[in-house]
């Protein structure tokens, strides 16, 4: 029998509460997936209460029975890895025996972290918001064909003759076009090899493992960093991560073939939030953006930087189903709009007098667009915990179904609250029959 393949994405600007969602369906998948991005993007997971961030490490890595994998498409920082390595090993999570990485994953190196930040510094007030971690320099060495890469760590003096090279063009870019410090080679060198013994262990082929385990009939997840919107190709550029975020990635980033994917989720907040600058067509600046921001603790899990907030934008939404051919959506953080008299939702742009269907393409007129909202009744009553639907107040179930209606796409999870048991069911990805029968009903 052969098992199933889940790909689990944020719709849309990150941040969308995918760790939970991922940790939660652990329970039924064997393999656990990152295929793309690197440490700055962290997924938040409340498991009994007790809090853990994970940055690089695939969020099935708290699961014994779950062997975690980090393909060629991740950017690898050495020191973020074994920093958050020594973190989960601490609490008694055995990582090395878990995790397996790929050989083709590119490295993060200090000069990509001096390079990203000397250039964020650069550019002032017109600045991307990047993390500051090093990833679009790791990326921009990959497509120039001079990265150091996974496996070159374990070949010293393929290591010495390629990290000299990279890092004489790099240093004097830093000196002589930035200003800033240079990076010592030999210093450099030397910490790299130090560190060579405690990762050996973990390298591999991840795109042969992966055929192996699906010969096998095992259940793999995919999972995403950032959200759909902030793809390097499809998102509101340049304003964007530097990987690709969507779908198809899962099958770039792992070796692992896009008709082997059986299911792909999107993760959608019940308002929508972004990080750094960008356009954000729904940005509330008054008292509702400030209580969706308090009520749904918006600072990012990594970086600490406040979440701009705004109403549920479903023309951006629908470009996300558009790039990612959605199998469902899960709806979290409904709770957080517990409360409002009023809830809306924007289901059109108006750009220089003309109805938008997508968001444009050029990132100054997306910045352009004003959202054209449908107003709907709030609710007084807690969604927080609930696990049935048909537990929710009525305003909460008519607001999912008619979010529904507008996708064109079920929804098949809804999330009430931070810890995984605080979650309503209602189709699971691994599976393919309605858990829930009152909204299957509703849903004919």
């Amino acid at each position: 029998m052969m098992g199933k393949s889940v790909v689990i994405l944020g719709s849309q600007w990150g941040d969308e509460g995918k760790g939970k969602i991922v940790d939660m369906l652990m329970e039924q998948a064997s393999i656990a997936v990152r295929f793309q991005g690197g440490h700055n993007a962290g997924h938040t997971l409340v498991i009994d209460g007790q809090k853990t961030i994970l940055r690089l490490i695939p969020s099935g890595i708290l699961h014994s029975h779950v062997q975690c994998l980090i393909g060629n498409g991740v950017v690898l920082s050495p020191t973020a890895l074994l920093e958050e390595i020594e973190e989960l090993e601490r609490r008694g999570v055995p990582v090395t025996e878990r995790l397996r990485i790929s050989e083709a994953c590119v490295l993060i190196l200090p000069y990509h972290v001096a390079l990203d930040r000397a250039r964020e510094q650069a550019k002032g007030k017109s600045a991307i918001g990047t993390t500051g971690r090093g990833i679009g320099p790791a990326y921009e060495d990959k497509v120039a064909r001079r990265a150091l890469r996974f496996g070159d760590l374990f070949n010293e003096k393929r290591l010495s003759e390629k990290l000299e090279e990279v890092l004489s063009y790099h240093n004097f870019v830093l000196q002589h076009y930035h200003g800033h410090e240079t990076i010592e080679f030999r210093q450099l060198l030397d910490n790299l090899l130090l560190i060579v013994p405690k990762l050996e262990s973990m390298r591999t082929d991840v795109a042969a493992m992966l055929t192996q385990y699906r010969e096998e009939g095992k259940n793999i997840m995919f999972e995403g960093a950032q959200g759909t919107l902030l793809d390097i190709d499809h998102g509101t550029y340049p304003y964007v991560t530097s990987s690709n975020t969507v779908a198809g990635a899962a099958s770039v980033g792992s070796g692992f073939g896009p008709r082997h994917l059986n299911y792909v989720l999107g993760i959608t907040k019940a308002y929508t939030t972004r990080v750094g600058a960008g356009p954000f067509p729904t940005e509330l600046h008054d008292e509702v953006g400030k209580y969706l921001s308090v009520q749904g603790n918006e600072f990012g899990s990594v970086t600490g930087r406040p979440r701009r907030c705004g109403w549920l934008d479903m023309v951006a939404l629908h470009r996300s189903i558009q790039l990612n051919s959605f199998s469902g959506l899960c709806i979290t953080k409904l709770d957080v709009l517990d409360g409002l008299p009023t809830v809306k939702i924007c289901t059109g742009y108006q750009l220089h007098g003309k109805q938008c269907q997508y968001p444009p393409i050029e990132t100054e007129l997306f910045a352009e667009c004003e959202p054209v909202y449908e107003e709907l009744p709030g609710w007084n009553e807690s969604t927080a915990c609930i696990k049935r639907f048909n537990d929710l107040p009525a305003n909460a179930q008519k607001y999912l179904l008619y979010v529904e209606e507008l996708a064109g796409v079920p929804i098949d999870i809804i999330s009430t609250g931070p810890d995984r048991k605080d979650t309503i069911m209602l189709r699971n990805p691994f599976e393919t029959v309605e858990i829930d029968p009152f909204i299957a009903e509703e849903r004919t």
